[in-house]
């Protein structure tokens, strides 16, 4: 991922020094094992603990010579060890063995990150919520107004979006957070079932139950689809911004910082870049979605059409998602809110959003179905086409009908309230 998008804790995670770091260890644990079995002596450890993990600059070079990444690896790893160690490194072990191990571990730190981030933008949510949950404003339907709400509700909405999410994280970092040491195949015929245990129990990682030579691809897959959906929540709150941001509508604005410019034309311009960039993070996250999909269906116990993907895919969606997360968070954290203009914005059409109320009073009265909604259809309609307030609109039909509030309208509101406080105890 290009670094405008990239946060410095995630680059470090793929990076290809931390990658050839994870797979010393890996093969350090694994030579433990065999030595622990009496299949290795004791000694190579000495060596290969002593032995730095290679440059990349330096598998690069071999790899010009070998065109096999494991093996340059290796072959840069042991160069300076004795060869009555060296010969002893990687016994048993297929390449992938190796891969796809580090890429366990890999991958179940870099969805750690991810998850801490989000958890971050549902507390701001939270937060946000409780601080504006009485801070009324219209809700909309279709992009028309419908009756009023608040703006706590509305992030409410989100936050249990965002949690609904992390639950997806969560199981989907169980199902990537596994590795196979089970040698060419997977059939475990020249190394011993401990030494997969082993390496895995001390990286913290589930085992392949039935490996075909490496770790089944719809674990990814199911990793990336939560990546994308984690995304697309941060869409849906980020369209939601960037629609009250309107010149029309200017209910919420997003900092600025001092010397801000938004068009190089027109000065006047204050435009909804952050929300704008989240909605498009999004675009790439599910591009992401579909394409791991095609990785899931390997030849045979395997082939490598799929390695390709893997290194752009794996890094990149997560590196994404980590940067949209923390950028929601921080701009939802900043963002400032218009209580005066919302509550204009329920007074724009003159009584229109209480429309409903008066529907259910008239029935409530025993006026018929039809003939009330009607009634108060017309008079909505003499409002929006003239202006006329909408209680005097409605006396012009026969319906005498009581002032109305916003607050009304939240009656029950504080039923949501209570989820939401549930929801912050469970989390604190």
């Amino acid at each position: 991922m290009i670094p405008q998008f990239t946060l410095p804790e995630m680059a470090r995670l793929f990076s290809d020094e931390f990658r050839y770091e994870t797979y010393v260890r890996v093969e350090i644990l694994a030579t433990e094992a065999q030595v622990r079995l009496g299949r290795v002596p004791e000694a190579v450890l000495d060596d290969m603990r002593a032995a730095a993990p290679p440059l990349p600059s330096r598998v690069t070079e071999i790899k010009k010579e070998r065109d096999h990444e494991v093996i340059s690896f290796l072959t840069a790893y042991t160069e300076r060890m004795p060869e009555s160690s060296a010969r002893w490194v990687h016994l048993g072990m297929t390449s992938y063995d190796l891969v796809d191990t580090a890429m366990g571990s890999i991958l179940a730190a870099a969805t750690d990150l991810l998850v801490s981030a989000a958890r971050r933008l549902r507390g701001v949510l939270v937060d946000r919520a409780f601080e504006h949950w009485d801070t009324v404003m219209v809700g909309r339907t279709h992009g028309v107004h419908a009756e009023p709400t608040t703006f706590g509700h509305k992030l409410g909405g989100y936050a249990f979006a965002v949690e609904r999410s992390l639950r997806r994280l969560a199981a989907a970092r169980e199902a990537v957070a596994v590795g196979t040491i089970s040698g060419a195949v997977g059939t475990y015929a020249l190394i011993d079932p401990a030494v997969e245990e082993y390496v895995c129990e001390r990286l913290g990682l589930g085992i392949e139950p039935a490996p075909s030579q490496v770790v089944a691809r719809d674990r990814h897959a199911q990793l990336i689809q939560a990546v994308a959906l984690l995304g697309a929540c941060v869409e849906q709150i980020a369209l939601e911004l960037r629609l009250l941001q309107r010149t029309e509508v200017r209910e919420v604005e997003e900092r600025r910082v001092e010397a801000y410019q938004g068009s190089s034309a027109m000065p006047h311009k204050a435009n909804p870049t952050g929300s704008e960039l989240l909605c498009g993070l999004a675009r790439l996250l599910r591009g992401y979605a579909g394409t791991v999909l095609e990785d899931v269906a390997l030849w045979h116990e395997r082939d490598l059409a799929h390695q390709a993907v893997e290194k752009v895919l794996l890094p990149d969606a997560l590196t994404v998602a980590h940067f949209q997360a923390v950028r929601a968070a921080d701009l939802l954290e900043h963002l400032r809110i218009d209580a005066d203009r919302m509550r204009e914005s329920i007074d724009a059409t003159h009584g229109l959003v209480y429309s409903s109320s008066v529907l259910v009073e008239l029935l409530e009265a025993g006026v018929e179905r039809d003939r009330a909604y009607r009634a108060v259809q017309a008079a909505a309609g003499r409002t929006a086409e003239h202006g006329q307030d909408f209680g005097e609109a409605l006396l012009a039909e026969g319906v005498r009908s009581g002032p109305r509030e916003p607050e009304d309208f939240l009656v029950r509101h504080g039923v949501v309230r209570s989820r939401l406080e549930r929801l912050r105890a469970m989390t604190e």
